[in-house]
């Protein structure tokens, strides 16, 4: 959240957007209201807005649909856009990017992080949070498992919480458990 709180305002909706949907920037900038439907609160996100040339729904539940009603505090008659900056389309946030990422202890672009960082992140909170790849994969817009895979980054914490899952399993097991021999196949 550091580094969101050190974002100028507009852009901070727009990578807070980015990093809870897994869009990639390019689409969460071309994002306009007449991709909303405020009656059920879904985002559509057009084909000529999509890299992979799909298009696809994003439910806005929870912490979007706050961010979108934020921008409708924000939106002007002159601007389509969700996420501007006085009326104006967000092309460009390189520099406020850089000095948020300063400000934030943090190492910006090639060497450190970069916006594109906020898909990786939004496929591997969607996996911690359980979500199913297949439908995760529907939210952030993969068109294959092994791309979404290449996404979902595991980090320390996921080894982390996986031994401490096998631990709390292994807990549960009677102490007579023993050691499975591996079978010589037929044939050796």
């Amino acid at each position: 959240m550091t580094l969101l709180n050190n974002l100028p305002e507009a852009v901070r909706d727009l990578v807070e957007f980015e990093y809870l949907s897994g869009w990639r920037q390019g689409a969460a900038k071309k994002f306009e209201w007449k991709d909303i439907d405020l009656r059920s609160w879904v985002a559509y996100l057009r084909i000529g807005n999509s890299k992979n040339k799909e298009a696809w729904t994003l439910p806005l539940t929870g912490r979007l649909q706050e961010i979108i009603e934020k921008r409708m505090a924000c939106r002007r008659l002159d601007c389509p856009y969700v996420f501007h900056r006085n009326g104006k389309q967000i092309k460009d946030f390189r520099g406020s990017w850089a000095t948020a990422c300063k400000n934030s202890g943090l190492i910006p672009g090639r060497a450190g992080v970069v916006p594109h960082d906020l898909r990786r992140c939004a496929a591997r909170n969607l996996s911690r949070a359980g979500v199913r790849e297949q439908v995760a994969m529907r939210i952030t817009g993969h068109k294959t498992a092994s791309m979404y895979r290449r996404y979902r980054i595991v980090d320390e914490r996921d080894l982390r919480e996986a031994t401490e899952s096998l631990n709390a399993y292994l807990e549960k097991q009677p102490k007579t458990a023993s050691v499975a021999p591996i079978k010589k196949a037929v044939g050796d």
